[in-house]
């Protein structure tokens, strides 16, 4: 696995206040040797497809814990459209019930983590679908 000359925004959409697994995540790619992006807390849609665009990235972690993954993602996807951006990937983490996950692939997240999944195997897929 090699994430090396990947660049990787991660943000944390809406207004969760728990960044705890972001910075996880942040950590695990940079250490596998992607460079990586974290906005912080509390960006918007329109905001992280903007930076993603102006940082020239590879993919978006989004990280979602409010329950509001759904219309968060379809709204990060649509600003991305908006700004000839959709050759980004996008993958998910966090809270994501099981019946919401076949729909977020379905809108073309590359893949969608939960807290149960090992770290490895996340880093994996994420390598997996930056290569593909």
């Amino acid at each position: 696995m090699s994430l090396h000359h990947k660049r990787i925004l991660v943000a944390k959409p809406g207004l969760d206040g728990h960044d705890a697994g972001a910075k996880i995540i942040v950590l695990a790619l940079r250490d596998a040797g992607a460079e990586v992006i974290y906005t912080g807390l509390r960006k918007t849609p329109e905001y992280i497809a903007r930076v993603a665009i102006d940082e020239d990235v590879d993919a978006i972690g989004l990280s979602l814990l409010s329950g509001a993954h759904m219309e968060l993602v379809t709204e990060t996807v649509e600003w991305l459209k908006k700004l000839d951006g959709e050759q980004i990937k996008i993958f998910i983490g966090g809270t994501i019930p099981k019946e919401d996950q076949q729909a977020l692939l379905d809108m073309g997240v590359v893949g969608v983590f939960t807290a149960e999944m090992k770290l490895l195997d996340v880093l994996a897929a994420i390598d997996k679908a930056l290569t593909s």
